[in-house]
């Protein structure tokens, strides 16, 4: 297979890291066959342990689908993860938060690929120390291989299969809050999962949700960063696989005869914002329960650990055959956000807890997944 700029991992000092996984069905006619070729690499079977976890690392889920991670290749086992600067979202992740988030999403599938390997994954976070106000060019973990026996974690099975389910749930299929708290059996240490099925609570996690979506939209700057990482149709999709793409027959038609584009996405006024608020409307509305993860504080290992603790609930999820949609707007730190923020933290936090995450759960529709997002690759010299 030919391998594009954009499908594979970006490797600092040069080199590259072709994804694992297997090409599903892309929910459009006009498929961005490029953007979805790491998806088609399952185990290409690198000879270095290295190469192969990180190229199951790289289909983690992150925020907006920003692919924020950087690697450089040390010594025969070693290797180190940094941020990439030009992944963050400055409006609605002032302080990298979320971003920090979704590289211990990367972590935590590069720990269970090694392990499948045979490889203990000795993971030391920030080693030069943690930047609480902003990520800054130092590492954020350095990772070490050390060979041992094979252990394979059951949720590595569901990494193919993980998605985000951006649809309404089944509402005549709630599921059980035994079902709900089993999920949180497989969180690591440091993080406290929780959930609910009851009907007036979900309703007022809900509510908040949808009024942090509205301030969200509402808000020009951190409207605008969404807006400027929406990718319409395969060609937009091809040239840059990351963001928010709006891919299929449909969509791309209205793209093409001009009826619709990011500034029409952007205008309060205009149909193409008012329907999306809408959907997002509707999908509030059928959610039959919530999930959430907390944190003593919110140092960035915190951060760190409650990306792992997401990626494997995520995995729960689709083993159990449920879906999750993460809705973490009320959980950002800009001005306009803090009133929700607040509110939020007092309806699901324990004394002294950040929730670092919040998400929609229930059964999904019964028709085929939803498309795998496109992934971005970056080849970038130190």
């Amino acid at each position: 297979m030919s391998l594009s700029r954009r499908s594979v991992l970006s490797v600092i000092g040069g080199g590259v890291i072709v994804a694992a996984g297997s090409i599903g069905t892309f929910l459009a006619t006009r498929t961005p066959t490029t953007a979805l070729e790491p998806w088609a690499q399952a185990g290409v079977g690198y000879a270095d342990p290295r190469l192969e976890a990180l190229s199951w690392a790289i289909l983690a889920p992150n925020p907006h689908n920003r692919q924020p991670w950087l690697i450089r290749l040390d010594s025969k086992t070693t290797v180190t993860l940094f941020a990439d600067s030009n992944r963050k979202l400055p409006a609605t992740d002032p302080y990298d938060r979320q971003i920090t988030i979704g590289l211990g999403c990367f972590l935590e599938i590069a720990r269970m690929a090694a392990a499948v390997a045979g490889y203990h994954l000795e993971i030391k976070a920030f080693p030069e120390g943690e930047d609480t106000n902003r990520l800054t060019e130092r590492p954020v973990a350095r990772l070490e291989f050390i060979e041992t026996a094979k252990l394979v974690d059951p949720l590595f099975a569901q990494v193919l299969s993980r998605r985000s389910c951006k649809e309404p749930f089944d509402m005549t299929r709630p599921p059980t809050p035994a079902a709900v708290e089993a999920l949180f059996s497989i969180l690591p240490d440091g993080v406290r999962g929780a959930g609910t099925t009851e009907s007036a609570t979900v309703a007022r996690i809900a509510d908040l949700a949808w009024k942090g979506l509205q301030v969200e939209t509402n808000t020009d700057r951190t409207y605008r960063e969404s807006v400027d990482l929406i990718r319409i149709g395969r060609r937009e999709i091809e040239a840059n696989p990351d963001g928010i793409d709006l891919g299929g027959p449909f969509l791309e038609s209205l793209s093409l005869i001009g009826m619709l584009d990011r500034e029409q996405l952007a205008d309060p006024a205009s149909t193409a914002f008012a329907q999306g608020l809408e959907m997002y409307r509707a999908l509030f509305e059928a959610t039959p329960a919530f999930v959430w993860l907390a944190t003593d504080g919110n140092s960035r290992r915190a951060q760190l650990r409650a990306g792992a603790a997401w990626v494997r609930l995520n995995l729960a999820t689709t083993a159990a055959g449920l879906a999750l949609h993460p809705v973490s707007q009320t959980l950002q730190e800009y001005p306009e956000m803090t009133t929700l923020n607040r509110q939020i933290h007092q309806e699901l936090a324990e004394p002294g807890e950040t929730v670092q995450m919040l998400g929609r759960l229930g059964h999904g529709p019964e028709t085929a997944p939803s498309p795998r997002w496109p992934l971005d690759s970056r080849v970038v010299q130190a």
